[in-house]
Parts: structure tokens; C-alpha cells; sequence
């Protein structure tokens, strides 16, 4: 029979507290999964915050909430309210003498399970939430984040997406395959063992990537960086052929653009790895290697 698990927490911090006295709120959660002898699939996005999965030898999900205060300070009760005529608007004026009791330090963190498959919301939009969050090593993960917050995965075997804009990314002895993408960050993975039939991606605009391949790890690489260099200890047959032109019409009038991408394979190619970064170095590392 499925299971499903809906977990609501909804963290009101009493007003009779002063709000600038308040500490960061914590909350714990366990969410067991349908069927725990088969892999499963984590789902997880937050606005503003980092997120940390690990992988262990258990047979749930085992989550960890942190919220700070608000990212704009509105959770702090102002001591002092300027009077009408001093710069402030009416709403602000109208307030004098008047103490806040709006619950502004309260967050909403739910997961729901079904059919092995685990999906964690949050509704914070200006306060950071970090999650850390331990699941089967057998699992698939969808992690997202905007600002404020590194994503980090470690110990984990299947499936992986993983998106963050302003901050890196790191999968510390991970398998399987990974697609993982920023903006303004770094990227650093190693891997314990591929797929050997699924492609992967790595790309940023500002960082610097850098991954670590088993040693007999197969594969075909294709690799660009506009402002940086590209470095390998593997033995990398490089493909020596000029670039490829590509040609597009607009308005009657061809553009030529040449793509300076470098084609390489290892140990007699694989599935496609792109990786990609505008302001940044790319390496491709040998496990074991000196």
C-alpha cells in the first residue's frame, strides 16, 4: 500500500519575545519511503539557502531545517517610528506608539512521500533556509537553489540534477551521472563510478570546474572555456581536426561563427561529458593520479 507522508511545520515565534533577541529556528524531520529496499527519488528547491545531502546506510529520509532571520531585516521591530513630516509615509507614520504582533519570523517546510519518491517545499522567500538532509545512498536527487547557498552532495549512487545561480556546486564521492549547472560559482565533483550509458554536463559562467573520473572511466568529452584553460592527467586522444563553422541567415546575410570547442576520448570514448565555463579553468582529473 503507498505510503504517503505529508509533513507541515509552521514555526510561529511568539511576539511577547523580543524579535531581535530571536536565535535562528530548527526543525527535524522523518520521512519513511514506500518501499525501502528500492532506490528512490529526493526533489528539493529553496529561494534562498544552501543544501547538504549525504548519503547513509539507512532506509528513510532524514531531514534537517535551519532558518535564519530575514534577508531584509524586516523581521526586526524598529525602535523608533519618524512622525509624518520627517521623510516617512503615511503607513509608517500611522504606526507611531504601535507595536508589531505580525508572526514575521514563521516558516513553512513541507515534504510529502510517494511511491519512493520525496518532494520538500519550502515557502521562504526572504528568510535563508538551510537544509541538510540524509537519504539511502541508492537515490536520485533534483536539488535547486537561487541565492544565498551551496549545494552539496556526498556518498550518493543515481541520478543527479543539480542547479544552483549564485553559488557552487560540490558532489564529493558520488556515482551514476550528474548534470550541474551555475552561474556564479564553481563546480567540483569526483566521481566513484559512471554510468556508462547516460551523458553528463557540467557548466558555469564565473567559476572554475574541476572533476575527478575513475581511471577507467569511458568517455567522450567536449569542453569550451572562453576565458581560461583546459587541463587533463588523463591520456586524452584529442580530436586535432580545425573547428567547426557554423552558418545562420539573417535578413538575406549569412553569419560564420566558429566554435572552439576541444573533442577528446578517453579509454576509447563513451557517452557524451560536456563541459562549459565562460571565466574559468576546466580539469579533468584521473582518480589515483598524482
Amino acid at each position: 500500500m503507498k505510503n504517503i507522508v505529508n509533513l507541515l511545520i509552521l514555526l510561529l515565534l511568539s511576539g511577547a519575545i523580543p524579535l531581535m533577541a530571536q536565535t535562528d529556528a530548527k526543525e527535524q524531520l522523518t520521512v519513511p519511503l514506500s518501499d525501502p529496499n528500492k532506490p528512490g527519488t529526493l526533489e528539493v528547491g529553496l529561494i534562498n539557502g544552501s543544501i547538504q545531502i549525504v548519503g547513509y546506510n539507512g532506509k528513510e529520509v532524514l531531514i534537517e531545517a535551519v532558518a535564519g532571520s530575514d534577508k531584509d531585516g524586516s523581521d526586526k521591530v524598529k525602535e523608533k517610528v519618524k512622525t509624518k513630516g520627517e521623510g516617512t509615509s503615511s503607513a509608517e507614520a500611522s504606526s507611531a506608539g504601535m507595536r508589531r504582533i505580525t508572526p514575521t519570523n514563521g516558516f513553512e517546510l513541507t515534504a510529502e512521500e510517494k511511491g519512493n519518491r520525496v518532494k520538500i517545499e519550502s515557502n521562504s522567500f526572504t528568510r535563508t533556509v538551510n537544509l541538510t538532509i540524509k537519504v539511502p545512498q541508492k537515490f536520485s536527487l533534483k536539488v535547486s537553489t537561487i541565492n544565498n547557498g551551496t549545494i552539496s552532495i556526498e556518498n550518493v549512487n543515481g541520478e543527479l540534477e543539480i542547479n544552483n545561480v549564485n553559488g557552487p556546486i560540490e558532489l564529493t564521492n558520488v556515482g551514476g551521472s550528474a548534470v550541474a549547472n551555475t552561474i556564479n560559482g564553481a563546480i567540483k565533483a569526483t566521481f566513484t563510478n559512471v554510468n556508462s550509458d547516460a551523458p553528463m554536463a557540467f557548466s558555469t559562467l564565473n567559476g572554475r570546474i574541476d572533476v575527478t573520473f575513475p581511471a577507467a572511466a569511458k568517455a567522450n568529452f567536449k569542453m569550451k572555456t572562453d576565458r581560461g584553460d583546459i587541463f587533463s592527467d588523463f591520456d586524452m586522444d584529442i580530436d586535432r581536426s580545425q573547428p567547426q563553422a557554423t552558418r545562420s541567415n539573417q535578413s538575406g546575410m549569412y553569419r560564420v561563427a566558429v566554435e572552439n570547442w576541444v573533442n577528446g576520448k578517453i579509454n576509447g570514448g563513451g557517452p557524451e561529458i560536456m563541459m562549459k565555463s565562460m571565466q574559468g579553468n576546466i580539469y579533468v582529473r584521473k582518480a589515483g593520479a598524482k
